[in-house]
């Protein structure tokens, strides 16, 4: 009985495995525009106004859940919406695209069915740290921005892609300088203009895009257009800190997968859980299309904890993700002496907030 019991549940896992394999195949769409106003704010900082257009496959399942990932985790999650055929789109901080920052939105009633279009617009009002002295001329601040793009995996077929920077209110137009665009197909020289409030515009527009590269654009403009303290000047330290925090996430980020790994060739049932928890390889931002419901993912300090790492690296990890969220500063290195900065990004995780 008890053999009979076994070979059962093994022919279920392997049905499983197998049901869960086709309808991964199943996801397949176009995104044949996307249009991206950049706000360069006079008070040093950014917003985004995106306009995406998602052509879904016939045969591919409904698009009901998009990741779109943020330049960095200084942004105000309250100033977020989005919206699809004049309704409004809940907009959720539990992001799962390749990358540490963005946002999600569940497309709920308005899910893009097989065979179906629809446009998704995400607006964000506030991001900060967006600016750094210019590299050519220290009397210039510049930024530079890349638009959402999607995994390969998923999206096909060309994009008719647009970006325009919105800079400054009072930067004149013999001032400003643009930046040579990275990887992108149309020309390198952006159209110039005026916006309805009158400040310099720098528009960049290819239809021969796609929608899984990463195009990078930017512009320089004298410093005085923006608060001092707005620019973002980095130190050795940060450099430091930014990049054992990098090697510390990256680390913890592997090693659960390695785990997940070994349980599934050692037993074909935790395929069906790797499954449903969306263990997939996403490229930043990323776009989810599954028939189950939303499945998300665990921070590095959450994945460290359940692996049982030591008390000590786990409050490292949460002392470097804190630095570099801006919610603490380090005063003195040794002994270590660190302060609470009075203004707290919204980006914290309760832990982190509880650290703090």
């Amino acid at each position: 009985m008890k053999r009979r019991l076994f070979l059962l549940l093994m022919l279920l896992a392997l049905a499983l495995g197998q049901a869960t394999s086709v309808s991964a195949q199943t996801y397949s769409f176009q995104m044949t525009n996307e249009l991206v106003h950049v706000y360069l704010n006079q008070d040093g900082t950014m917003a985004l106004d995106y306009y995406f257009t998602f052509s879904n496959d016939a045969s591919a399942d409904a698009i009901d859940f998009v990741d779109v990932g943020l330049p960095n985790g200084n942004y105000d999650f309250n100033s977020i919406s989005a919206e699809s055929n004049g309704g409004a789109l809940k907009v959720t901080s539990d992001y799962q695209g390749d990358g540490s920052y963005g946002v999600g939105v569940e497309m709920g009633s308005q899910a893009i069915r097989p065979g179906q279009s629809g446009t998704v617009r995400v607006y964000v009002g506030r991001i900060t740290r967006m600016f750094y002295p210019d590299s050519d001329d220290e009397n210039y601040a510049s930024s530079e921005f890349s638009p959402t793009w999607f995994g390969s995996q998923y999206v096909h077929g060309p994009t008719d892609l647009t970006v325009t920077f919105h800079l400054p209110p009072g930067v004149q137009p013999q001032e400003p300088r643009w930046h040579k665009p990275q990887r992108w197909p149309g020309s390198e020289t952006p159209e110039t203009g005026i916006d309805e409030n009158g400040r310099v515009l720098y528009t960049w527009r290819s239809p021969d895009a796609n929608g899984s590269t990463q195009y990078t654009f930017g512009a320089s403009f004298p410093k005085q257009y923006i608060p001092e303290d707005a620019i973002v000047r980095t130190t050795f330290l940060d450099m430091v800190f930014g990049a054992i925090a990098v090697a510390v996430g990256g680390l913890a980020n592997i090693l659960p997968f390695c785990c997940f790994g070994g349980l599934f060739f050692g037993l074909p049932i935790w395929g069906v859980i790797s499954e449903r928890k969306r263990k997939l390889q996403y490229i930043k931002p990323s776009i989810s299309i599954e028939g189950h419901g939303i499945k998300r993912g665990l921070t590095a300090v959450e994945a460290a904890i359940l692996m049982g790492q030591p008390l000590d690296k786990v409050m490292t990890m949460i002392l470097f993700s804190s630095v570099k969220k801006g919610a603490v500063q380090v005063v003195k290195r040794d002994p270590l002496v660190v302060e609470r900065i009075p203004s707290q990004p919204d980006t914290l995780q309760p832990y982190e907030k509880d650290f703090v």
